[in-house]
């Protein structure tokens, strides 16, 4: 088969775990309805008693986080009981429709590498759709625990509108590369931006997550999106860790080996080029955060605030630099 069969194949696969996705989220949205009603269901029921909203009792859901069943009903008929069961089977096929997505995008992504005889993140398709399935991964080691289901629908939601993105706006037939990026270098450098952009976009759900869920406690919410989600110093802790993974990957990938790239393409480790300065601000953005966490005590949405702008230089140094600035580093393709 050759490259250009090969290359409608990986878009065809890619297309394919675009709508798995889209089942995907579909399930997690149902999932998250079917626990705020059952939280609501609890919630009034406590009210109209006079007693306290915090439930009686508690199960353990197909995910292994304990969930409220209410007011000390354990009848299989109780309302609350009903929508957290009905909830589970939900969040289980999402689960499983998202693994499928999940290969269906990496068999993509394979295909696109061997259409090419190369990685596939040689121009700004190729980077999109291999960080989403980093993103992908990433969310699934999470799935299965009570924070991982707090996250789904806006992970795979994220992933699915840069997977529509990439087939739409970005897609470029398979080809060579350009001169500059024919090196062993672009496995490693570009390789390892790729696998830090998936980790920081993650986080930066958490994040954002994490500054709805702190308002929530902080206001004394026992219903809604705040209230279905994990406590907030959970997600805290879990960006952090995330971003702490993260971090020395772009340290050694974008700015190390890609200063070592850059005198050995252009005779000089530093350029000021578009990407290396907005490389080197996104670093600075995250060390700010670490920073910030180790020595002032930065927790909660101090921490998440900084973890956002982060983020939003991570954009801009792959949508704004790829798209506005021309630059020794323009290989989007557009």
């Amino acid at each position: 088969m050759d490259a250009a069969a090969l290359g409608e194949w990986s878009r065809f696969v890619v297309a394919g775990a675009i709508a798995a996705f889209i089942v995907s989220w579909l399930a997690y949205c149902a999932d998250t309805a079917y626990r705020l009603r059952g939280r609501r269901v609890v919630s009034g029921s406590a009210a109209a008693v006079g007693a306290p909203a915090a439930p009686h009792l508690a199960r353990v859901s197909g995910t292994g986080a304990a969930e409220p069943i209410g007011d000390g009903s354990t009848e299989r008929g109780s309302e609350p009981v009903v929508a957290y069961d009905q909830a589970d089977r939900m969040a289980g096929v999402g689960y499983s429709v998202t693994v499928l997505a999940t290969l269906l995008l990496g068999a993509g992504v394979v295909l696109r590498a061997l259409s090419v005889s190369r990685p596939p993140w040689g121009n700004m398709y190729e980077f999109s759709i291999t960080a989403a399935l980093v993103a992908s991964i990433a969310f699934l080691a999470l799935a299965r625990t009570k924070a991982g289901r707090a996250l789904a629908v806006w992970v795979v939601l994220l992933v699915f509108v840069t997977l529509s993105l990439a087939v739409t706006v970005l897609y470029l037939p398979p080809g060579p590369l350009v001169p500059a990026l024919r090196s062993y270098w672009l496995v490693v450098h570009v390789g390892a931006a790729v696998l830090a952009f998936g980790l920081f976009t993650v986080a930066a759900v958490v994040s954002a997550l994490q500054i709805v869920a702190e308002r929530a406690e902080s206001r004394g919410v026992t219903s809604g999106l705040g209230a279905s989600l994990p406590a907030a110093t959970t997600l805290d802790r879990l960006a952090y860790r995330m971003i702490a993974i993260a971090f020395p990957i772009w340290t050694v990938g974008p700015l190390i080996l890609g200063a070592i790239w850059a005198e050995a393409s252009w005779g000089r480790y530093w350029g000021w080029d578009p990407k290396e300065v907005w490389a080197l601000i996104t670093w600075l953005a995250y060390a700010a955060f670490l920073h910030a966490r180790a020595t002032a005590g930065w927790k909660g949405s101090k921490a998440s605030a900084v973890s956002l702008i982060a983020y939003g230089t991570v954009l801009f140094s792959y949508f704004g630099v790829n798209i506005v600035f021309n630059g020794l580093h323009s290989y989007g393709g557009l």
